[in-house]
């Protein structure tokens, strides 16, 4: 059902052109990778700057840190500020972001250089969605917003790929150096081709920065369905990167040696899995939603045999993360159908919240993840993924029946 309070604050009633979707993806997709580009880097990290093993996640701590604080302080700004004039501010502030990780020298300007990328990296990337769904004609959001979060997942795994290969050409540094080069050409194209939109109800009202934030905290306390859908992405993120943040620990080590643009290759797999999630969504829509939780939260969890088989077969390797990738992406794409569902007025502070949690459960499990390997190796990780999704999928089946009804969802 088309959001009222949205079709007000539509820039055009007519469909946005395949060109300017396109960009929004590739925006996002760009502008997420950052954010991740250190899983894959953390054995050069930790040699570099004389980081133990187990206090090497916290780098990804750090990132996820600035994540959370961008989706409490900096998203929301986007309905009090001239949009498109925001996004180029941030931008550019990530860009120099991501020279200041490019030049740390001490593990202390790393972890806060490390916090910008992920505060500004995350205010971009929520912030093109939130754009792409206000210039999109209501009769389209779910294709334009689609779209847009496509790109976000697949810049999120494709982010492996990526400074694996470049940091085997020219060092971890060349992988931020690359990046921001990247970010000051997208730059120029969003200021180019991003087109207008006039003020959001929320800026025409008068509504002040302080009261918009505060709203978020109310909303979180009256919306239990935001609640549990939160907590689930918790403990779901939380998995996936217990996974990925360790990956690349046993894969550099004997036997295997692979070379970090072989280790980011996995990501592709990975991709694959998403790509086969993006149904979850018309399944959603459909109103198996909480059928669509369940076999998802299934498939994280059996994900962890395969995963645990590493040392024994990398086939059962990628087998294990095409399934961890299927199901974390079809209970995304799940929990945010139905969120947005439950208050349309109210989108772009639900996602926001919403990604909270996912931000709260990456970094925990980052850090999470290296202490299990140091202490348990492989092993260890598998168990802690499996006991995680586990816990997910009792959580989904103590709340399945008591979560608040929202329309079109009779899973």
């Amino acid at each position: 059902m088309p959001d009222p309070a949205h079709s007000t604050s539509s820039s055009t009633a007519h469909k946005l052109p395949l060109s300017l979707v396109l960009l929004f993806a590739i925006a996002s997709g760009l502008s997420v990778a950052n954010v991740y580009y250190a899983q894959p880097l953390l054995e050069a990290l930790a040699s570099d700057f004389g980081i133990a093993l187990a206090a090497v996640g916290g780098v990804v701590t750090a990132t996820q840190t600035g994540c959370a604080l961008a989706l409490l302080l900096l998203v929301p700004l986007g309905d009090l500020m001239n949009r498109r004039r925001l996004m180029l501010l941030q931008l550019l502030a990530l860009v120099a972001a991501l020279l200041l990780v490019s030049a740390a020298t001490a593990p202390s300007a790393l972890l806060v250089s490390m916090l910008l990328v992920g505060l500004l990296g995350t205010a971009m990337t929520q912030g093109l969605i939130a754009y792409a769904a206000s210039a999109a004609a209501p009769q389209e959001q779910g294709r334009v917003v689609g779209a847009a979060q496509s790109g976000v997942f697949v810049g999120l795994l494709l982010a492996r790929v990526f400074a694996g290969a470049v940091s085997d050409l020219a060092g971890w540094r060349g992988v931020y150096q690359c990046s921001a080069m990247l970010m000051l050409c997208m730059a120029l194209l969003l200021w180019k081709h991003l087109p207008a939109l006039p003020p959001s109800p929320a800026a025409a009202s008068g509504l002040r920065y302080r009261d918009l934030i505060a709203s978020m905290f109310t909303l979180l306390r009256q919306e239990r369905l935001l609640q549990i859908r939160g907590l689930l992405a918790l403990l779901m993120f939380a998995a996936f990167n217990i996974f990925w943040s360790a990956l690349v620990l046993p894969l550099s080590a004997a036997p295997f040696h692979l070379s970090r643009t072989a280790i980011g290759a996995f990501g592709l797999v990975g991709a694959m899995g998403a790509l086969m999630a993006a149904r979850a969504g018309q399944w959603a829509d459909r109103g198996y939603a909480q059928r669509t939780s369940g076999a998802a939260l299934l498939l994280l969890l059996l994900a962890w045999g395969p995963l645990s088989l590493l040392h024994s077969s990398l086939w059962a390797l990628m087998l294990g993360i095409v399934l961890l990738d299927l199901g974390g992406q079809a209970l995304h794409v799940t929990n945010q159908s139905m969120i947005l569902r439950s208050r349309p007025e109210a989108s772009s502070r639900l996602i926001g919240l919403y990604m909270l949690f996912y931000a709260a459960g990456s970094g925990l499990g980052a850090i999470a993840s290296t202490m299990a390997y140091a202490h348990e190796g492989w092993q260890g990780v598998c168990l802690l993924g499996a006991v995680v999704s586990l816990l997910a999928l009792l959580l989904w089946w103590g709340t399945r029946r008591s979560a608040p009804a929202v329309s079109c969802t009779r899973g």
